[in-house]
């Protein structure tokens, strides 16, 4: 067996897998430990996996999953992990904005005792402002309303030992948030810093639409916050639905100073239906999440893949 699994999911990176290729099979001949390059192609329309089972003729080290359609990057990344062989485990995205190279220092760390070993960065170059603010503000409004200690800064790009992903395959979710399920388990964990760069080649896949669902997965997924936050609003609009209902009676029956019709009651009305509507769709989002995991679907379909099962 390998001793580093190295998997990477990819969709529609045929520019970047060549030379991603190259600095990974360099920086592992430089540590000079058995290893698999496993790409896990997510439903790409260009030529990726053309390119990836051309390299799997040439050495014997590439392993590939094709799945039948697109599944989404953390299933991807839970696909890899429950196909790896090795006694580590590194997760990496094709765009080489996170450098192969650092997995050298992870290693280290890795040798040293530590079962999770993440990336944190520095800089993020390459990047819209509105993405590093709205990035920024999640992870800390994250660790703010959740009891685990979730790394700032940090992305999927990290090494974990074979103990970890074997927790993490009993983990059945569907709705994936590898990063925070990582931290929930525990162990000794440390981190490496570094420069993120900016896309080697091609279009992120993380759209507005995705990057808010994602969003929304580790938010429901670790912390009950917005549930506890949808009853505070509905007993705070009470008490002041309730304080406006003593003020219009002593209006109307000791000051006489009321219109029909009153403009407020009309406000109060909207008022109240708003926050209803606002706690009726954030018990929605936990109920759709019990509902998917219930219906007990495999969270993906592979198509073709030249990973050995007995292996």
């Amino acid at each position: 067996m390998p001793t580093l699994s190295i998997i990477i999911p990819i969709y529609n990176e045929e520019g970047n897998i060549p030379v991603l290729y190259e600095r990974l099979t360099q920086v592992m001949h430089k540590l000079g430990e058995s290893y698999e390059l496993l790409f896990v192609n997510d439903g790409s329309r260009d030529n990726s996996l053309a390119l990836v089972m051309e390299l799997a003729q040439k050495d014997a080290q590439v392993k590939y999953l094709d799945f039948s359609r697109n599944f989404g990057h953390q299933i991807a990344v839970t696909a890899g992990i429950d196909a790896a062989r090795g006694d580590a485990l590194v997760i990496i995205d094709a765009d080489l904005q996170d450098p192969p190279e650092l997995i050298q220092e992870m290693f280290v760390k890795y040798k040293e005792g530590f079962e999770v070993v993440y990336a944190k960065r520095r800089q993020r170059k390459g990047e819209t402002f509105f993405k590093k603010v709205t990035a920024k503000m999640f992870y800390r409004t994250l660790a703010r309303i959740t009891t685990l200690d979730i790394p700032l800064d940090t992305g999927d790009f990290r090494l974990i030992d074979r103990k970890v992903a074997e927790v993490l395959k009993k983990m059945p979710e569907q709705n994936k948030y590898i990063r925070g399920q990582i931290a929930w388990i525990g162990f000794r964990q440390t981190f490496v810093e570094y420069d993120r760069d900016s896309r080697h080649t091609g279009e992120t896949g993380y759209t507005l639409r995705k990057m808010i669902r994602f969003a929304l997965d580790g938010i429901t997924g670790f912390s009950n916050l917005p549930l506890r936050l949808a009853t505070i609003a509905g007993f705070t609009v009470s008490g002041i639905a309730f304080l406006m209902m003593i003020y219009a009676l002593v209006s109307r029956l000791i000051w006489k100073d009321f219109e029909p019709g009153w403009t407020s009651l009309i406000l109060s009305v909207l008022f109240i239906g708003g926050i209803q509507l606002i706690t009726i769709g954030i018990i929605g989002e936990y109920i759709n999440r019990i509902s998917t995991n219930v219906r007990n679907r495999p969270l993906y379909v592979i198509r073709e893949t030249n990973v050995d099962e007995e292996e």
